[in-house]
């Protein structure tokens, strides 16, 4: 039996003789309490989800109230941990007011953690249009990295919301356990801790939480992959019913995200680039242009794992730049319903990027893909072998990073202005700002918008040369504007 399972059983048994002994004695025994945690989930107008990892099985409570002396508590839900989840739990709070702050504490057999004795505060979503910021990053490897730093410039970033997008643990297992472990390392980590506490979570994975590195679906332990992924996160919901995974959307503020599964059944890479390769699956795709198709929300954010540019379409790259296919099938089914407002986020390339794929150039508008990467882990300088459609701002691979969406929904026109910032909070590059107007079809934006030394590079390449004064590299098409856009 796995160690870790054993202990956590004889945790269940150690709970049960509570009942049957003296308290003086249980006391003797060990104080329940939390593991990891409290951490803030998915949250709406009217509730807040908290995730905890209790020490045993034994009833978890939430309170909460709307002042820090709890005058007035109001008593939540109550769920029995369990060795079947490894203690995880997920309680909601609910029937609550929008945009309105709220402490909450949580108690473990009925008492309050001995070793927490804080009250934590989170804020419920606004009901309508509202300004608010989203930090999002990528690749946390607490092997490399236990203390962090960049935890302290996301938290001063001061984000309403933060997106985890994958490679969050580096796990690089097939061994439900060895992620368990990892997911528990990462969420004690000092200077995370107060944003999970008091920060909605959102996450999706990519292939080192996942299973082993370039995992596909035919992993052969993906369900026991998913069961911990759910194990650990607080998502509003994973997949469907007839189609499991972690995709699932998410609307805040008037803004619309869909959050994509790239791995459980994705086709392996080395797979001809064609109709019947797929990185999504047949059921997520149509999930996909349906939610779409139906979305109403002037922005309209597609988030992955993986990036959307061709940047990493090179021997051993694993990107939609070896889906180009299934991804231009998206790009014109965005184009062709005439569905304005998309651009993308993503991670995994151990860079910071801001890419553009020019779709003005056929029929449609200009999609932008702002990739933060990495949070905790080696930045690479894999930009000199790369070469995406347009790149809109230069690489930035000097430190850590996060990615910083600021959402400006009322008092007129909607906008987004997004920075990349490094391990110190700085904005390394000029923001780029977008609109819906420069989201519809027949608008060309992608020009005006990025940097001059960026298109003078562009040019460069597209007369022979190298991107960056070098040759090009091996195997790179002559004309990449018209191989890689889809008519």
């Amino acid at each position: 039996m796995n160690p870790h399972r054993r202990a956590f059983l004889a945790g269940s048994v150690m709970a049960g003789l509570f009942a049957l002994v003296p308290r003086a004695i249980g006391r003797v025994l060990g104080y329940p309490r939390a593991l990891n945690g409290p951490m803030i989930g998915a949250s709406g107008p009217d509730h807040f989800s908290v995730w905890v990892r209790a020490s045993g099985a034994f009833d978890v409570t939430l309170e909460y109230a709307t002042d820090r002396d709890f005058s007035t508590p109001i008593i939540g839900p109550t769920i029995r941990a369990s060795a079947a989840n490894d203690g995880c739990v997920v309680l909601r709070a609910e029937g609550l007011k929008p945009d309105t702050p709220y402490w909450y504490r949580l108690k473990h057999a009925g008492e309050q953690d001995r070793y927490q004795w804080f009250n934590y505060t989170t804020r419920t979503a606004p009901a309508g249009l509202a300004d608010f910021r989203v930090a999002f990053g990528s690749c946390c490897r607490i092997q490399y990295d236990a203390d962090q730093p960049i935890w302290n410039a996301v938290r001063g970033l001061q984000p309403d919301l933060f997106f985890w997008l994958g490679d969050n643990i580096y796990g690089d297992s097939d061994d439900p356990a060895v992620l368990t472990d990892l997911y528990s390392r990462g969420r004690v980590v000092e200077r995370l801790a107060p944003l999970l506490r008091s920060t909605p979570q959102l996450a999706i994975w990519d292939d080192h939480d996942f299973g082993y590195n370039d995992s596909d679906g035919t992993h052969p332990r993906k369900q026991e992959s998913l069961k911990v992924f759910r194990n650990f996160w607080a998502n509003p919901s994973y997949g469907e019913a007839d189609s499991p995974g972690v995709y699932f959307s998410h609307s805040h503020g008037g803004v619309d995200f869909f959050f994509l599964d790239g791995r459980y059944n994705r086709d392996p890479i080395e797979k001809p680039d064609n109709a019947a390769k797929s990185m999504l699956g047949a059921r997520q795709k149509r999930w996909l242009k349906a939610a779409l198709s139906a979305s109403k929300a002037p922005f309209k954010v597609l988030v992955s794992g993986g990036g959307w540019s061709t940047a990493e379409n090179e021997k051993g790259g694993d990107s939609w730049g070896t889906y180009l296919t299934e991804r231009n099938e998206i790009f014109d089914y965005i184009r062709d319903h005439d569905i304005g407002g998309v651009f993308c986020i993503s991670g995994d390339s151990h860079m910071g990027e801001l890419n553009c794929i020019p779709r003005s150039t056929v029929g449609g508008y200009d999609i932008y893909d702002m990739c933060s990467s990495p949070l905790a882990q080696m930045p690479a300088n894999k930009n000199t072998r790369q070469m995406p459609e347009v790149r809109v701002r230069d690489t930035w691979t000097r430190s850590v990073n996060v990615g910083l969406m600021h959402f400006r929904m009322t008092g007129g026109k909607p906008s987004m202005t997004y920075t990349l910032h490094d391990v110190l909070g700085e904005p390394v590059w000029e923001p780029l700002v977008l609109t819906p107007d420069d989201l519809r079809n027949g608008v060309q934006t992608w020009d005006s918008k990025s940097d001059p030394n960026e298109l003078k590079r562009l040019e460069r390449f597209k007369r022979g040369g190298g991107y960056y004064g070098n040759d090009v590299p091996e195997g790179w098409p002559e004309q990449p504007y018209t191989t890689r856009q889809s008519g």
